[in-house]
């Protein structure tokens, strides 16, 4: 295993690197592993007989593949909630909404704790351990935190917190304290928070447990070798992912390519990465062709896990995503994300603002022309219904901010014509 620079190149081998995993010049750091004498077709049997496991860590969607994401880690160090094994929906309602003849929704929101984070997270965390920590830190708008105060509680071991004071999601921030993290909510913007922990996490004896670690990327690959073998190593069309940070959209390219070296599947899937307008430097500079990130000091969404004005993983994502899949980005607003949210929610799957942004822009990719109607389409949720309850009633219930495909509470005397009036116009 070694770790490579994405700003200037250099390659240090695993004793070199020290959290938060930066590179002497700053830059972030890439893992490399040594495929070669790795089998595919080898593998494949190993991972199906593993479908059957129950109680050990090759139960769930992540340390299944461990072979492909953290091969030397060992298992004694291992802190799991059996995360992933989530669904994928064949839902035409929202493939109807977007235009395409198929969808599938990958549901990460099924995960432990309701994101897909925690498919990093558990790697994280058990990387942190493996090393000796005990505290483990991270900055979050919310999935991020709960995420880790639950493997962090699971193990045993404490969780440290630093939360934006504003645009983020209470339900994430309460489901964080339940979980016993020490939160420290700060003036400033997630991008403070990641500036803060690169300065002082080490002296302070914390793991950091950001997109910046390289552990969490290779956690989240699993994101994408679950799905790929849910379709039996046949991939769609194209894959539709919402884009904050990027360490998903990061994570999805370098799976796709080890996918791709190694045999499991013949082709890549053109992939598509969707920010929200208030949200969008990540866009505007593929957009504009432009070789580096501007960053939005002041970023601004309903969609507050997409709201993140400077991506940590930018230069991965353009790397091993948009580039070698010919990819593209795209921006939504607000509104279309809410809509977009409640034909989701309205299929029986549901999902959080951020993770509509997968739909919303697939649609407006569809309309522009770039997703053919016959297409066939795999779209990312990354969070669960419940993340953001504001969300939802502001959408079907307040009257300032009712959405167009509101929903209503019906009051009436509990008699049989009421009831009767309401079956017959709803």
């Amino acid at each position: 295993m070694t770790f490579e620079c994405v700003d200037c190149g250099k390659v240090l081998s695993s004793e070199q690197v020290n959290n938060p995993f930066l590179c002497p010049c700053g830059g972030l750091l890439d893992m490399a592993h040594d495929f070669r004498g790795m089998d595919a077709e080898r593998l494949k049997q190993l991972f199906d007989r593993r479908l059957a496991e129950r109680m050990t860590p090759y139960a769930g969607g992540v340390w299944r593949y461990k072979e492909l994401i953290a091969p030397e880690l060992p298992e004694s160090f291992i802190t799991t909630k059996y995360e992933g094994n989530t669904g994928l929906y064949d839902s035409a309602p929202t493939a109807a909404y977007a235009g395409v003849r198929r969808l599938l929704l990958k549901a990460q929101s099924e995960n432990p704790s309701g994101s897909f984070k925690d498919n990093g997270m558990t790697v994280a965390v058990s990387h942190g351990r493996s090393l000796g920590y005990t505290k483990f830190t991270c900055t979050s708008t919310g999935n991020t935190s709960s995420s880790l105060a639950m493997y962090a509680a699971l193990a045993g071991c404490s969780s440290y917190v630093l939360l934006p004071d504003r645009d983020i999601s209470m339900n994430k921030v309460l489901q964080t304290l339940a979980y016993g993290a020490s939160l420290l909510s700060f003036r400033g913007t997630y991008d403070d928070g990641i500036r803060f922990s690169e300065e002082h996490s080490e002296a302070l004896g914390l793991y950091v447990c950001n997109s910046i670690n390289p552990f969490r990327i290779e956690g989240q690959k699993s994101i994408i070798f679950e799905t790929a073998h849910q379709l039996g190593w046949k991939l769609p069309d194209w894959i539709v992912l919402p884009g904050g940070a990027l360490s998903n959209a990061t994570a999805l390219g370098k799976g796709l390519r080890e996918l791709k070296q190694l045999g499991f599947i013949d082709k890549l899937p053109r992939v598509a990465v969707v920010q929200a307008e208030g949200a969008s430097p990540f866009h505007r500079m593929v957009a504009a062709e432009a070789a580096q990130l501007v960053a939005e000091p002041q970023p601004r969404t309903r969609a507050s896990a997409l709201n993140i004005g400077n991506p940590p993983s930018w230069k991965k994502a353009l790397r091993y995503t948009i580039r070698p899949t010919g990819g593209v980005t795209v921006s939504v607003s607000d509104r279309e994300i809410m809509d977009a949210k409640a034909v989701i929610d309205r299929s029986g799957i549901g999902c959080e603002p951020a993770s509509a942004a997968s739909v919303a822009g697939l649609k407006k990719l569809v309309g522009e022309g770039t997703v053919g109607a016959d297409e066939t389409v795999v779209c990312l949720l990354t969070g669960h219904l419940l993340k953001d309850t504001d969300a939802v009633r502001e959408y079907h219930l307040d009257s300032g901010t009712r959405g167009a495909f509101a929903n209503a509470i019906h009051s009436a005397e509990l008699q049989p014509e009421a009831v009767r009036k309401l079956v017959s116009e709803c």
